[in-house]
């Protein structure tokens, strides 16, 4: 390895050529890291200052062609590269346009040579490479709509055609800015290693990017290409390409889930996926082939890109009730469907129980924050040969915090639910008006409307259509089901009378939407009326969002057979171990934690009071002078800036967990329930 120092100019300067490898990412700097250096450059020259380090290159020595022109392949810094190459190229543009000669096409541009593939200083990946081309030769583009390297040679143009800086300044400002190029010998210098060292905080690229390099860095040229050309460049171009790198990034996090049970950490996709493909005795061709099929899954739900106008409808709804938990199952089941193992039948009943649960879910306000986990984890309770079956008898066996809520709840909830504020009030509307109607209309003019008018100082007619109690049924039922529909035309309706909104132009009884077939048979709107509505719409819920259902015979086969009943004990084992202060101090903390979330549940044994959510989290054993707590996380992800933590790893102990804490003081509870938290949160989240 060697670094060389020098200034941009410098680097570009001679028979030298830069290859971006296929495994690197595209160019992704945008207007804001473009703007930044071009405050550099204006600062430089109007500051007189002599330099500005912008950072370094690292290449592996590739080859020397016949031309002369020595080759780099570009391991980290193509970034800086390509944007420097641009606005060079838009400088020269704007000398040209001003009637000025320069010479950086020939210096900093291009090499001296008739050869095509040495001819360029600066060779990109096939996604860029041809509108960088076509700026360099100063070529028609306009068949290209998206390309980060037009974006940013557009900014530099604007920039440099505005600048109260003259020719002459800009280019000595450019000149200043220093870079190290750090050249490797690939015989003594591993550049996957270092690619990897260069970027383990994980901050340059995304893991997507890193997974890319990983897949394709150790392969032949003619390997890469292949492989690049026929399964990576297809995969990238299912996602959408101003949200590419964030939503592939999404993906492999949800790819990984699905493949190991278990939900990595965001920073930690890249790892996980290492591990995996390691386990896998596939090549990488076979392997891209796997990613592509689930990745072809994964876009036609975010995307609702099918040729089936029924799945496509079901995804929109999907994607309206922002089911991204659920993914990792669906795209196993979509797959297993195109597979032929289930029928076409099978994968819409499926995809519609599942919407069923994650919205009867939010309807009964269950916490959320255990989904990701249930969904991990739920393609391990299908049973093949029995797909549907399977997957229904698991939903209706899940209980306590992963709870599907049944008809009865769901149905008392939804009529008395503030239906009006949620995220998801359009889909819902949209759903029961839907319902049952083979006319698709587009609702997307609609807006929602209050039956009984929003406005707090309603009309003397609606008092005394509600009566006495007006104010309290105003409260009340304002914003329920019961008192909901939609129209386009909320603004002329407004707080008008009941009567008003029936028969007016565009009202209640001049509308074909089946969510007002209630309301226009109605002469007067009021409490009874609302709650009346509310149940016809709750019945039509549940048909909508259905419950699952199997035999008793196969809800049996699934039961898991109980575990061997461990001894009962119950709080008055304890009685001889606290002091009358530790006891005082542990109904507290009992307290704290149990309303922490209502998926945690609490079990007395022989030598500690253990608090769970799918397993211990933490542990109290009872002492005279002190509390000792178990809290099962790992000591080094712990967050104790106090420093009240002990680590116990490898030592012997009463209950579960690595970390120890002792707590003697009721002063200091808060800070042992944020520690709790922490593993608490630890196993909710996977």
């Amino acid at each position: 390895m060697k670094a060389e120092d020098g200034n941009v100019l410098k680097i570009f300067n001679g028979d030298t050529q830069f290859i971006v490898p296929l495994y690197q990412r595209m160019y992704s700097w945008k207007e804001e890291q473009c703007k930044k250096l071009w405050e550099d450059i204006v600062f430089l020259e109007k500051h007189n200052k002599k330099g500005h380090f912008i950072g370094s290159i690292v290449c592996v020595i590739e080859s020397a062609s016949i031309s002369g022109t020595s080759k780099f392949l570009v391991i980290d810094g193509q970034q800086r590269l390509t944007t420097l190459t641009i606005l060079l190229t838009a400088l020269r543009d704007y000398l040209i346009s001003q009637g000025i000669k320069s010479n950086i096409t020939r210096k900093f541009l291009k090499n001296d040579t008739e050869n095509e593939n040495d001819k360029y200083k600066l060779a990109l990946t096939y996604n860029d490479k041809d509108v960088l081309i076509k700026l360099i030769e100063n070529a028609p583009i306009d068949d290209v709509k998206n390309s980060r390297i037009l974006d940013a040679y557009n900014f530099f143009s604007r920039q440099i055609s505005s600048s109260d800086l003259t020719q002459e300044q800009i280019e000595n400002a450019i000149a200043k800015l220093q870079i190290v190029n750090i050249i490797l010998d690939p015989e003594s210098d591993n550049p996957q290693s270092i690619f990897e060292s260069l970027n383990s905080t994980g901050l340059d690229l995304s893991q997507s990017d890193l997974i890319r390099n990983y897949i394709l860095m150790g392969l032949s040229n003619k390997e890469q290409t292949d492989l690049y050309n026929t399964k990576w460049m297809p995969t990238e171009k299912l996602f959408n390409y101003e949200k590419q790198s964030e939503l592939m990034d999404r993906f492999f996090r949800d790819y990984i889930t699905m493949k190991i049970s278990r939900i990595p950490r965001e920073g930690n996709v890249y790892e996980e996926f290492k591990k995996y493909h390691q386990s896998l005795n596939i090549t990488n061709m076979e392997h891209c082939d796997d990613i592509y099929n689930y990745a072809k899954c994964y876009t036609n739900i975010i995307f609702s890109e099918t040729n089936d106008k029924e799945l496509n409808e079901i995804f929109s709804d999907i994607r309206l009730l922002r089911m991204e938990v659920a993914y990792p199952f669906l795209m196993y089941v979509y797959n297993d469907y195109n597979n032929n193992k289930i029928s076409r039948e099978d994968f819409i009943k499926i995809l519609r129980f599942t919407e069923s649960y994650v919205f009867r879910r939010a309807i009964c306000e269950i916490p959320t924050n255990s989904l990701n986990k249930t969904f991990a984890v739920m393609r391990n309770k299908i049973n093949a040969n029995d797909y549907v079956n399977s997957i229904c008898a698991n939903y209706i066996l899940l209980d306590s915090y992963k709870e599907f809520p049944k008809d009865d709840e769901f149905s008392q909830r939804f009529v008395e639910k503030d239906i009006y504020h949620m995220r998801i009030r359009q889909y819902i509307l949209g759903k029961l008006e839907r319902y049952n109607n083979k006319e698709k209309l587009d609702l997307g003019s609609f807006t929602i409307e209050h039956v009984m008018p929003e406005n707090e100082n309603l009309r003397n007619g609606w008092k005394e259509a509600l009566g006495e109690d007006w104010q309290a049924i105003h409260t009340q039922y304002l914003h329920t089901i019961g008192n909901l529909t939609l129209t386009a035309y909320n603004s002329e309706m407004s707080d008008r009378s009941f009567r008003d909104k029936l028969i007016m132009e565009g009202g209640f009884c001049d509308t074909g939407l089946r969510l007002n077939s209630y309301i226009r048979n109605q002469k007067e709107w009021n409490a009874e009326k609302i709650k009346e509505r509310a149940k016809i719409l709750a019945n039509n819920a549940i048909q909508i969002w259905k419950f699952p259902s199997v035999s008793e015979e196969v809800l049996q086969k699934y039961k898991e057979k109980p575990l061997k009943k461990r001894s009962e004990y119950t709080f008055d084992i304890y009685s001889d171990s606290f002091s009358e202060e530790t006891l005082i101090l542990y109904n507290e903390l009992d307290k704290r934690i149990m309303n922490l979330d209502p998926s945690v549940k609490k079990e007395y044994t022989k030598l500690y009071i253990a608090y769970k959510a799918d397993t211990n989290f933490v542990d109290i054993i009872p002492q005279k002078n002190a509390l000792f707590l178990n809290v099962n996380i790992n000591f080094d992800k712990i967050h104790d800036p106090e420093g009240v933590c002990v680590n116990y790893k490898g030592k012997g102990r009463w209950g579960t967990g690595e970390v120890g804490i002792h707590i003697d003081d009721m002063t200091k509870i808060d800070y042992v329930i944020s520690i709790i938290s922490q593993a608490l949160n630890e196993q909710l989240d996977g």
